[in-house]
């Protein structure tokens, strides 16, 4: 690709709330440069799903409703595709190149430990998501965003780039959660979206609440609100049986629930105020709650690890106020449906 002129602006935009993980983060950039609304798009969706198998020790884990599709699993309610590609070894930034000739913004996989804006440069090994939307040879950089804090968002040299991007992610002691997981290699995410999405109008939001409070509510152990108590009790007899591995895994699986409840909580604020509808706001400060909620039995997860028998009673009792906070968000998000109805509502949805 051409050189890009020295005072050109880059080409794309960031977006960043806690607690989001990378993977949200770097889905953010690509709904902007798609003209999207990425608190819209991001969080219309709240689920809990609970699926057989590893946990992978990567800041992006999601636990997919959707396998071998991690984009259209946390955005189940848009038109979008992925797929993890792998760049071969002969011209790695060529494969690059082309997708964005193509319009289509890599998502890479990379090991914070050679890339020098990370904090965890040349000490930490964890696996992370970055996008990338330029290669300039020409300069031997490559154009990436990462508003992940410290937020990076200009050139990084191609050689660190390309030792971050085919990292073989060794396990390190000093991060227990998101390094052993040989993801890297030269994987990049292919995302493919179907814009522009519809408009978040009332009756949207609340045709998207019926089908994930179905979800919540339904009769699958593998998710939903059985899933939920499934997984805790699973996780509190681990630790009674002193599986520390188990028990420091919620710290990983708990990211992704978290961050999605929190973006849907302050969608369902934004939008109750914007709507004048006191319930929905409500509901949206109930959700956040979940959120909250997974902060404590995240973090005893993972100070628990190495003492699992002694962290049980506690990993029990942050447990049971998940699923209370839970079963009051799913409540609350009901009202908040009747309150979506047409006739409740008048002419706010047009």
């Amino acid at each position: 690709m051409a050189a890009r002129p020295e005072a050109a602006a880059p080409p794309v935009r960031q977006w960043y709330r806690d607690p989001l993980s990378c993977l949200q983060t770097t889905l953010a950039t690509l709904l902007l440069r798609a003209g999207e609304d990425p608190l819209g798009a991001l969080g219309l969706a709240w689920e809990f799903v609970y699926p057989p198998g590893e946990v992978h020790a990567v800041e992006y884990y999601w636990p997919c409703r959707h396998p071998g599709d991690l984009a259209r699993s946390v955005l189940p309610h848009h038109s979008v595709t992925s797929a993890w590609r792998r760049a071969g070894d002969a011209d790695p930034l060529g494969e690059l190149e082309r997708a964005l000739e193509r319009g289509v913004l890599p998502i890479a996989a990379v090991d914070n430990f050679h890339l020098p804006f990370r904090p965890a440069y040349q000490d930490v090994h964890a696996a992370h998501l970055v996008v990338v939307y330029d290669v300039d040879r020409g300069r031997g950089e490559v154009g990436v965003s990462d508003v992940m804090p410290p937020d990076h968002l200009g050139p990084v040299a191609a050689a660190d780039f390309l030792r971050a991007w085919y990292s073989p992610m060794p396990h390190d002691e000093q991060d227990a959660f998101f390094s052993g997981s040989p993801t890297a290699g030269g994987r990049w995410l292919e995302v493919h979206m179907r814009t522009p999405f519809p408009a978040l109008t009332p009756g949207r939001l609340a045709a998207a609440l019926r089908a994930d409070s179905a979800l919540l509510t339904g009769p699958d152990d593998d998710g939903g609100l059985r899933g939920l108590r499934r997984y805790t009790a699973e996780l509190v007899e681990r630790a009674e049986t002193g599986d520390g591995d188990a028990v420091g895994r919620v710290y990983t699986f708990g990211w992704a629930p978290q961050a999605q409840a929190s973006l849907h909580g302050e969608l369902l604020r934004r939008q109750g105020a914007a709507w004048g509808l006191p319930d929905l706001a409500e509901a949206g400060r109930r959700v956040e709650g979940v959120a909250h909620a997974w902060t404590s039995l995240r973090v005893a997860g993972a100070h628990g690890r190495r003492r699992p028998r002694a962290c049980a009673p506690q990993l029990k009792r942050h447990a049971a106020r998940l699923d209370r906070r839970y079963h009051e968000a799913v409540e609350a998000v009901g009202l908040a449906i009747d309150a979506l109805q047409p006739e409740a509502m008048g002419a706010v949805d047009g």
